[in-house]
């Protein structure tokens, strides 16, 4: 008699739902946490303050900072005012047509949105003698190449900062000027100031300052493929070439790269976001409708103490396995 297996048993245990009391009573016990947005389908649905005046203070995001030069590049390209990305920067800064090396001479404009000059990095050791140079746009472009450029990630500080000076030049204003005009008042905030280089072009790659609330209206933004109302405000095309990895990091080979955003699976979703030291972040998950946003201390590196690994699980856990059971 052949033998029949019953069929298993349905599971006893009721699908997870979010919970946005838990969420603050879980974020709470990571001391280098700041504060944490969860907005699904535009609604935010948690929120967590280690102190109450975070709610509306600006935050440094460091190099989440990054991301937001990455999607002005892209509105000036919409706006005829940057050329396609192939344009060597040598356009803009004619003595890399006269450095020693031709390579610096084929540096395009992807080139910097992607991490792939080929120069050698402003960040890391290199930082402290690249903020205390005295122009920081000729330091970055001075720098040795180390490799062919578009032929691997070279992470670079200097790199993004070359990119405000480049919107500065193709714009005819100020980063911050461009910024407040074409992204900040369509998403109906004003953008405070953050620091300059010597020559007062605005840090392109660090110290940008933006509210939990703003924070939160940019990844709507990225979530709803650069629309906000009927405002297209960075072409649906730019949202998406941004998020396809065109390169990874060296450090995490599970960490990709596009157009000035970071692409990773965390808790078996893909996320696109924006990423600064200590643990600043714009996250945006596609499939979940979903956005979530953090700012911890910037004193401390967000890999000591583990706690971008626990920021991440604590994501995972009560927001992205609840969500997705829906």
């Amino acid at each position: 008699m052949p033998l029949v297996l019953a069929p298993p048993l349905a599971s006893t245990q009721p699908a997870p739902t979010f919970d946005a009391a838990r969420l603050r009573t879980a974020a709470a016990t990571l001391p280098q946490l700041h504060t944490l947005r969860v907005s699904h389908r535009g609604a935010l649905i948690g929120t967590y303050d280690d102190r109450p005046a975070r709610a509306a203070a600006p935050a440094n995001i460091k190099s989440a900072s990054k991301s937001l030069i990455a999607l002005l590049v892209g509105r000036a390209v919409a706006d005829g005012v940057l050329p396609s990305l192939d344009t060597p920067i040598a356009r803009w800064f004619p003595a890399l047509r006269r450095d020693a090396d031709p390579r610096k001479r084929v540096i395009t404009v992807e080139h910097l949105l992607t991490m792939q000059s080929g120069l050698e990095s402003t960040s890391g050791p290199g930082y402290g003698r690249w903020v205390r140079s005295r122009n920081w746009v000729s330091f970055a472009l001075a720098r040795p190449m180390v490799a062919e450029p578009g032929t691997g990630m070279q992470y670079s500080t200097g790199t993004s900062h070359v990119l405000s000076a480049i919107l500065t030049q193709a714009t005819g204003t100020s980063t911050l000027a461009y910024a407040q005009r074409t992204l900040a008042t369509p998403l109906g905030f004003t953008l405070t100031p953050w620091p300059r280089d010597p020559q007062g072009i605005y840090f392109g790659g660090n110290e940008m300052l933006l509210t939990p609330a703003q924070m939160v209206a940019i990844g709507e933004l990225w979530r709803n493929k650069g629309r906000v109302g009927t405002t297209q405000v960075v072409p649906a095309a730019w949202v998406e070439q941004s998020c396809t990895p065109q390169t990874r990091s060296v450090y995490d080979t599970t960490r990709e790269y596009g157009l000035g955003w970071w692409v990773q699976d965390i808790g078996g979703q893909r996320a696109c976001f924006a990423w600064g030291f200590g643990g600043q972040y714009i996250m945006v998950f596609p499939a979940l409708e979903l956005v979530v946003t953090a700012t911890s201390s910037t004193a401390i590196s967000d890999e000591r103490h583990g706690h971008r690994a626990a920021l991440f699980d604590l994501i995972a856990r009560e927001v992205l396995t609840p969500l997705s059971s829906r």
